[in-house]
């Protein structure tokens, strides 16, 4: 049986190495042989836990294990013979060698190679229940949501490729005045090719894994949110809970908190809207530091009360939108709604749905701004909103 997988994601600075450790302890606590693990470049899970932590998995409390992933000993297990064939042809181009070797690292690559560990954790199977505190920002999901190109890539160019490097590399130092990869260049790309199909199958299986969006109740932390929750949905990644952290508490009062806690009122209006039916976690702003067993526990306490922390808490995706031939159709889960009439108004990336009393905010992948609402209707449980191309204007 697969672990539970929960990866945590969000804006930097909203607290979600607090919760995704805070999660970790709650599991632990319930009995579940736990890991969490940090992919984030910038580590701040040692100062959560207050706890020395390493590369390698430490215990740190009954069942519990943490793990601060140190992306360059990835890097050296997957990405060697690239980084050294790429350092030497920068290095002749007259370029520094430390700058060469920073240079053979694409942007992204350091967490995605992080997070292969969740890979390696899912085959050893020592682990019940997975959490993961990425690194603040959705991008490296993306990178592994296109498995059918990897594969083809994989089946079909890889080896051509491959035949076509060997026959010319007798004539490379002659014609071309470059190096070209070795086996065991080719060696570390199919390995890596392979790693990520297989890696997006961990994280598509909805059954098991699922991502959890961190966010506090500000405008732009929350709108970032948004776009990194539709292109999960895009992308067929489930979001099974959205975490609301640092909410002032009823208790906090004067004139200087009104005005905050009236701004987050209207903002925690704004999530509901974004991400429903998905189920949203709040906790408020506590009076002291979140960090230790004692200040994660209540924390989670908060998060969850009743709610078994490992469960998925949402089993459909929010959105699925598919796009052909000039159209595209957004499908929205809507139970319990009733037929009637339903008012649609797109501004800029963001639709806004309005049936009767209840209104929905999306906000579409930036692929669909040249589109704009042709209609909508309810079948099925569901809501369908068609779209077409505004022939070449900006939808607005």
């Amino acid at each position: 049986m697969a672990p539970r997988t929960i990866l945590y994601t969000g804006k930097g600075g909203v607290g979600k190495t607090s919760v995704a450790a805070a999660t970790a302890r709650r599991c632990a606590a319930a009995g579940l042989r736990t890991i969490v693990l940090s992919t984030d470049p910038a580590h701040s899970l040692s100062d959560s836990l207050e706890a020395e932590l390493g590369g390698a998995p430490t215990p740190v409390a009954p069942n519990l294990f943490a793990q601060e992933v140190q992306a360059q000993e990835q890097m050296e297990r997957h990405w060697e013979a690239v980084q050294d064939w790429l350092g030497e042809l920068l290095a002749e181009r007259g370029l520094d060698r430390i700058a060469a070797e920073e240079l053979t690292v694409p942007p992204g690559m350091d967490e995605l190679f992080s997070l292969l560990e969740i890979k390696r954790h899912h085959e050893e199977g020592e682990y019940d229940a997975i959490v993961v505190d990425c690194a603040p920002t959705g991008e490296t999901l993306r990178l592994l949501s296109f498995p059918d190109v990897a594969r083809w890539w994989l089946e079909k160019v890889f080896p051509w490729e491959r035949r076509l490097v060997a026959a010319a590399r007798p004539f490379a130092r002659t014609l071309l005045d470059a190096p070209l990869p070795g086996e065991a260049v080719f060696d570390d790309v199919q390995r890596l090719v392979r790693n990520l199909v297989a890696m997006n199958a961990i994280l598509r299986d909805r059954s098991a894994t699922s991502i959890r969006l961190v966010m506090s109740p500000d405008r732009m932390v929350i709108k970032e949110a948004m776009r990194t929750f539709t292109y999960l949905n895009l992308y067929g990644f489930l979001t099974d809970a959205v975490v609301v952290n640092r909410v002032f508490p009823a208790e906090v009062e004067g004139g200087y908190f009104d005005a905050w806690r009236a701004a987050q009122a209207e903002h925690l209006e704004l999530v509901r809207s974004a991400f429903s039916p998905v189920p949203i976690l709040s906790a408020p702003y506590f009076e002291r530091e979140v960090a230790g067993g004692e200040m994660l526990d209540r924390l989670a306490a908060e998060l969850f009360g009743e709610v078994d922390p490992a469960g998925v808490l949402h089993a459909e995706l929010a959105q699925e939108l598919s796009a052909a031939n000039g159209s595209a159709t957004l499908r929205l889960p809507l139970p319990f709604v009733e037929k009637g009439d339903v008012e649609l108004k797109k501004i800029g990336l963001e639709l806004i749905v309005r049936i009767g009393p209840q209104k929905r905010t999306i906000m579409l992948p930036r692929t669909m701004a040249g589109y704009r609402p042709r209609g909508a209707r309810l079948e099925g449980g569901a809501l369908e909103v068609s779209f077409e191309e505004a022939n070449g204007e900006r939808a607005g």
